[in-house]
């Protein structure tokens, strides 16, 4: 996966799962209300969003010129496979949780190693995956 800054101050949340206050999160999603809900989830979880993106070409810039700690990728933008972008993050070492409404199969072969949510998720889901990234547990 990638490293972690070492920035994130993780507290416990109150849901009794690890929460990652000030986590600074790069969200891409070309659903806007689909995106709002993410960015709201993060904020309730006290994570900064620091940029959003809804298509690949966006989202490509904004991967390079931005500082972040974790990536939430849609698999799927408006036909186009987010590769290229997860490509780019995974050069800069940071990590990422994909976000698709297909199953786990609709992930790029490369990236199946990766942890992915399945639309519809809940908060709950949200946190625990997020904290499963900062906190991976040894196999």
């Amino acid at each position: 996966m990638g490293c972690i800054p070492k920035k994130i101050n993780v507290a416990p949340g109150a849901r009794g799962s690890m929460s990652a206050k000030g986590l600074r999160v790069f969200v891409v999603e070309d659903e806007p209300m689909i995106r709002m809900l993410v960015m709201d989830m993060l904020e309730e979880l006290g994570c900064r969003l620091v940029a959003e993106a809804g298509d690949v070409e966006e989202a490509a810039k904004l991967a390079h010129s931005t500082e972040f700690d974790l990536a939430i990728l849609d698999v799927n933008l408006k036909g186009k496979i987010i590769s290229p972008v997860a490509e780019l993050i995974r050069a800069r070492g940071r990590p990422i949780i994909f976000a698709t409404g297909y199953g786990s199969e609709s992930l790029p072969e490369e990236f199946r190693d990766l942890p992915a949510l399945q639309k519809p998720f809940q908060l709950e889901t949200l946190a625990a995956l997020i904290d499963e990234v900062l906190h991976p547990r040894p196999s």
